[in-house]
């Protein structure tokens, strides 16, 4: 999902009007677009950012040469989606810290409201700093045998970096405030002893985005999401110490 600045300024500007300005849709073309960016939300959310934009004008009922009218890249749909999606995000984890005074119910009411609305199927996967490390002192599990010539195994490991954002994923003002927010219910949480002390925003990230799985039935997606939810947020939480 590369793209370019010049290619990006220029792609925003046929995809929200010529030269930038704010020219109004005809009304078949306002609709065709919501349709356009509610079907691109379903598809993504369901098969991921590289689905193609073909399947997007199916699930919109539309042609791909409307789609390309109105989004000259894919990558012009994808930072759309995702700059709507982060600060959607961003707007809850606010809602959480300004509604809520217990440090731990701000950060479940985040949780528990970004996960039922979905957005973690469609959390930027440039918020999520995902790095594989090698640790030089593995400790391997006593039921399992390795031979003193086998290399350290990788482990998978969230890596916070100061700059989550790359080509095509949210722009900079947009994933810094998300992660700022964010970083204020975490902080005050772990303050309050009643968040794991080795728990990062990232780790509060990637909890939105495995506790919200697709499934076909509406019932059995958020019955499942609200159980796997109650799961991770027991083990987000700190224990007594003894």
């Amino acid at each position: 999902m590369q793209l370019q600045g010049s290619h990006w300024s220029s792609a925003v500007a046929s995809a929200d009007g010529a030269g930038g300005r704010n020219t109004p849709l005809r009304v078949d073309a306002q609709r065709n677009l919501e349709h356009v960016l509610r079907a691109a939300r379903e598809v993504f959310g369901e098969l991921g950012y590289g689905a193609p934009m073909e399947d997007v004008a199916r699930r919109a009922r539309v042609g791909v040469g409307t789609v390309y009218r109105r989004f000259p890249s894919k990558d012009v749909l994808v930072r759309r989606i995702a700059e709507e999606e982060t600060a959607r995000l961003t707007d809850q984890a606010r809602a959480a810290l300004g509604q809520e005074n217990e440090p731990w119910s701000a950060l479940a009411r985040f949780l528990r409201t970004s996960v039922a609305s979905g957005a973690g199927r469609l959390l930027p996967p440039q918020v999520l700093r995902v790095g594989v490390e090698v640790e030089a002192d593995v400790r391997v599990p006593q039921q399992r045998q390795v031979g003193l010539a086998d290399p350290p195994q990788p482990e998978l490991r969230l890596v916070e970096q100061p700059s989550p954002v790359v080509p095509g994923g949210p722009d900079d003002a947009g994933a810094a405030a998300l992660l700022e927010v964010v970083g204020q219910l975490v902080d005050r949480a772990r303050e309050a002893g009643e968040l794991r002390p080795d728990v990062t925003v990232a780790d509060v990230l990637l909890v939105i985005a495995t506790a919200a799985p697709s499934l076909p039935d509406a019932v059995q997606q958020a019955a499942a999401s609200a159980r796997l939810l109650d799961i991770l947020l027991d083990g987000l939480r700190s224990r007594p110490a003894g």
